[in-house]
């Protein structure tokens, strides 16, 4: 185990993705092992120091910041198993970079699905934050590929949590400790939206595993220091576009067909139309990307990106299909980019992650904070939110671009401010966005977690009675209330759902 108490190394853990201000801790301690962990996590309680737990520090919610306490580090927990060729798993330390493990696993014909943006996160941070991604819209979320768990708890007990083996029964969870301590947990009795990505407040179902009450749980109920992952068979080849359209209710049509014919292919396990992805940009994107990307028309008013998976058998079908349904709806075919090879599809993905890059070089031009939505709403009413999103973000005037998961139904709207009076009003209008999302149904958290910047949010979305229910979670598995203080619920409002 290594302790660090110099300041100038203890600064380098005091921001991420979230720009907040104000992180403080007095070291950072960083475990080889889960008995390690426990010690660490035994003593704290014991003595009533807050713990913030860090991975790469790639979210962009504040939840790896501390504001006091020590902060433990989880990158020497690197171990990485060797593949079980039956179950098609693998056991990872949390720890280790998702780049790293996704490109080792593939090497040997194998694919982990989860591709969050951001490829330097770890393992245990993507569970802790039940991380998506485009793929999601195929395979889902982190969730799905979780087969077991090692999760070390507040007062140094530990859990290895085997999915199927401890399900809820009339609303409660049991399980056990290797160390014989017995827990019951209630489950939270809210009912998640109607949306494909949700990552607002612990996961709730009536009859769900003890694995998915840690998976997205943000580190305020214990630390994942292992886990067993699931595989797929790393496919045979891809088809790949990126496929301009000259105006948006052209885009959405096609997209609600391509969406349909997915969901009916998986339904019937048929080899038809099946996107992987399907990415959107608007008109504002791709002005945006242009200023690295020659290859944007200037008639283009928004693009989708996509990406199919085939083989011998299918392929020259598959293509033909696709293009005839770009056809069909108005697809600018003559400009748009089309491949099956890997280089072309590596250069396709670094057309999609130029925008990001570009938006952070904006802000920092700017010298403001950018502003980034992360909603998701059903399906049902998703035409709308988006022209809600339009409408206020032409009215507002404020640089922004639209961009994100449409097969999910969710979009990042990043507003860019230039001045102190832009950000005021790009404060605003989020939530004007938040309020809107909601009463269409939707999550105010799609992906990114809550963490500490979106807690007053999360409020809104549960209210008060639900975030009771949380809290009495953390207090039956944290009841010195040391893990990652402020995450999904803000320390002022855990206290006051103390009182009766």
């Amino acid at each position: 185990m290594l302790r660090k108490t110099e300041q100038e190394i203890v600064e380098g853990f005091l921001s991420d993705a979230s720009n907040m201000a104000g992180a403080s801790a007095s070291e950072v301690v960083m475990p080889e092992s889960s008995e390690e962990m426990a010690q660490i996590l035994r003593d704290s309680s014991e003595q009533g120091t807050p713990v913030t737990f860090s991975g790469s520090r790639t979210g962009t919610v504040g939840g790896a910041l501390p504001f006091g306490g020590k902060i433990v580090s989880l990158e020497r927990l690197v171990r990485v198993g060797e593949i079980d060729e039956v179950s098609q798993t693998v056991e990872v330390g949390a720890g280790v970079i998702l780049d790293e493990l996704q490109r080792r696993v593939e090497s040997l014909g194998y694919m982990y699905p989860p591709d969050p943006t951001e490829w330097s996160c770890q393992i245990g941070g993507t569970i802790a934050t039940n991380a998506s991604g485009a793929r999601s819209f195929k395979y889902g979320a982190t969730r799905e590929f979780v087969d077991k768990l090692e999760v070390v708890l507040a007062d140094g007990e530990t859990l290895v949590l085997r999915r199927g083996d401890n399900r809820a029964e009339k609303g409660i969870l049991r399980f056990s400790s290797i160390g014989g301590k017995d827990y019951s947990i209630p489950v939270p009795t809210y009912r998640r939206p109607d949306v494909r990505k949700n990552v607002a407040g612990l996961f709730s179902a009536p009859d769900m595993d003890a694995i998915d009450l840690f998976v997205g749980s943000e580190g305020i109920l214990g630390v994942v220091t292992s886990a067993t992952l699931r595989l797929v068979p790393k496919p045979e080849s891809f088809f790949s576009g990126i496929v301009f359209f000259p105006n948006d209710e052209r885009l959405l049509d096609f997209v609600e067909e391509a969406r349909e014919s997915s969901f009916e292919s998986r339904r019937s396990g048929s080899s038809g139309l099946n996107a992987t992805f399907l990415e959107y940009f608007d008109r504002d994107s791709l002005r945006l990307i242009s200023e690295k990307f020659q290859d944007v028309p200037n008639s283009a008013e928004c693009a989708l990106f996509f990406e199919q998976e085939t083989d011998a058998d299918n392929e020259q079908s598959l293509l033909e299909r696709w293009n005839a349904l770009f056809e069909k709806h108005g697809a600018d075919l003559e400009h748009s980019i089309f491949t099956t090879s890997d280089a072309d599809r590596d250069r396709m993905k670094a057309f999609r992650h130029a925008l990001p890059v570009s938006v952070n070089e904006r802000v920092v031009r700017n010298k403001q904070r950018k502003i980034g939505t992360d909603m998701a709403v059903p399906d049902r009413n998703f035409r709308s939110f988006l022209k809600f999103y339009k409408q206020k973000l032409a009215e507002s005037g404020i640089e922004s671009v639209i961009f994100g998961h449409i097969g999910d139904c969710h979009l990042h709207a990043n507003l860019l401010p230039r001045n102190e009076v832009e950000a005021l009003a790009s404060r605003r209008l989020y939530g004007r966005f938040i309020a809107q999302a909601l009463m269409l149904g939707g999550t105010v958290s799609a992906e990114h977690g809550i963490g500490k910047h979106k807690s007053k949010y999360l409020h809104v979305q549960l209210g008060e009675r639900y975030l009771r229910e949380i809290v009495d979670i953390k207090r039956i598995l944290d009841p010195a209330y040391v893990l990652n203080r402020g995450n999904m619920i803000s320390e002022e409002m855990y206290r006051s759902l103390l009182l009766p």
